[in-house]
């Protein structure tokens, strides 16, 4: 058995590690601390301040003046996933081995920045702009870690810049319309595990198996993608609106290069690919209801449309390719469905300066029980949401918000590998975990 023959027989596993970076349940929803106090319930039919094109860019056509909204959501993940490693490879003469392999913590803190300017051009039209992210995420295990062999790193950064319009029909209706222009920049690995030197083989083949935490496959690029999003409200009376709005996918090509022996072959080359991402499309629809002088009431239905993430294939187009590898690669499929998010949110009005908000949030998950990996660990999700907005001076108002989400539900996880038939390696877990979200806001009315 050779090195080479180790480390092509994980191409296909190692590589649904990118599937984290924009997979369901990795999908950021925190646009704003005034949006996550509420559980975002009602983001589509509601204009607190300029953050509210963040969703909706028809509701920019209720901002006065020029308002701009900066701050910054603190995203706390604690995320386990505990299982095993069984290894069975009869024709090596080993019956069956376990390792444990429980990865704890395997989701990095991050923080996720916005920021919105509106400006009102006269009484009908409102221009503003957005910068904000809608996808990130990081997780990592040891380059040695048991699991490693079925990634040890997936990292994603991605940057929006939304210019949009608003304009106010007549006094019940607004529309409202956006170009997205995403950049997304992500990296993928996977390493040689430490149980690999615990297996009982003879001299000869130990000599040829890559040493504990050798990079076997790794793969990192960039790109930019463009999309749009339209959106419209309908203020039935004085004291009810309803909101709607679509978010239009968005293709990225994660361009760059590919490292590892398995790519590689261990020879200095540069092996250069690209791996095509869909990030689905989105609609939201949504309401605001005022109850009484001081007490409001918001709702809302999302839908994504993760459908569309049902394989990964990887392409390197140039003369030189990865060891054994041909023009294109199906790395995965990944049989992802359409998935629902139910949100319910009020606000109670204390003072002039004053107003407290609470939410609730059903999010769905988009990955069956039998499609999930360790790399996904994707769940069923409760969110709680509470938080506050005090106006400083007549002009200035800051927001605090604070979101626990806790995943309902069993999320287990069963992902086989073979390598060349020799070796059946079984990787079975369960995933379980809760995230904190703290976010802040300032907003100003010039």
């Amino acid at each position: 058995m050779k090195k080479r023959m180790l480390t092509l027989a994980v191409s296909s596993a190692m590589l649904g590690a990118v599937t984290q970076v924009h997979a369901a349940g990795f999908q950021l929803a925190e646009y704003s601390a005034s949006g996550l106090s509420r559980a975002f319930a009602g983001a589509a039919a509601t204009a607190d301040n300029a953050s509210t094109q963040g969703r909706n860019p028809a509701m920019m056509s209720y901002l006065k003046g020029t308002q701009m909204s900066v701050g910054a959501i603190y995203v706390m993940p604690d995320v386990d996933v505990k299982g095993d490693i069984s290894i069975s490879a009869p024709a090596l003469g080993i019956e069956h081995y376990q390792f444990n392999a429980d990865a704890i913590d395997v989701a990095d803190d991050a923080v996720v920045p916005n920021f919105y300017l509106s400006s009102q051009l006269n009484d009908n039209w409102v221009f503003g702009i957005a910068i904000n992210s809608n996808y990130g995420l990081k997780t990592q295990v040891s380059v040695d870690h048991n699991a490693a062999l079925f990634g040890s790193e997936t990292s994603i950064t991605t940057l929006e810049v939304n210019p949009n319009i608003a304009y106010k029909v007549n006094e019940s209706i607004s529309v409202g319309a956006g170009l997205r222009l995403v950049y997304g920049e992500g990296k993928i690995s996977a390493s040689t595990p430490s149980w690999m030197g615990a297996l009982p083989l003879s001299d000869s083949i130990r000599e040829q198996i890559p040493a504990a935490g050798t990079e076997l496959k790794g793969m990192e690029g960039d790109d930019i993608g463009y999309g749009w999003k339209v959106g419209a409200s309908w203020q039935l009376n004085a004291d009810h609106r309803l909101g709607i709005a679509y978010h239009s996918s968005v293709d990225l090509e994660l361009k760059g290069q590919a490292s590892g022996l398995s790519y590689t072959g261990g020879q200095p080359v540069n092996i250069e690919g690209y791996l095509p991402l869909e990030l689905p499309a989105t609609a939201e629809l949504a309401s605001n209801h005022q109850l009484s002088e001081n007490w409001s009431l918001q709702a809302s239905i999302n839908w994504t449309q993760w459908k569309v993430f049902d394989e990964l294939v990887a392409y390197f187009p140039n003369d030189i390719k990865p060891v054994g590898q041909l023009n294109s690669d199906l790395v995965k499929e990944e049989n992802f469905k359409d998935n629902w998010r139910f949100a319910l949110g009020s606000a109670y009005q204390i003072s002039n300066s004053w107003s407290l908000r609470t939410g609730v949030a059903l999010d769905k998950t988009a990955v069956e029980d039998e499609y999930r990996t360790a790399t996904i660990p994707d769940s069923n999700r409760l969110w709680f949401s509470a938080g506050t907005e005090y106006q400083l001076t007549p002009k200035l108002a800051i927001d605090f918000a604070a979101t626990y989400i806790k995943a309902i539900g069993d999320a287990p996880i069963n992902e086989q590998m073979t390598l060349l038939n020799l070796a059946q390696i079984n990787y079975q877990a369960e995933a379980s975990g809760n995230v904190w979200l703290v976010g802040l806001q300032l907003s100003y009315q010039l």
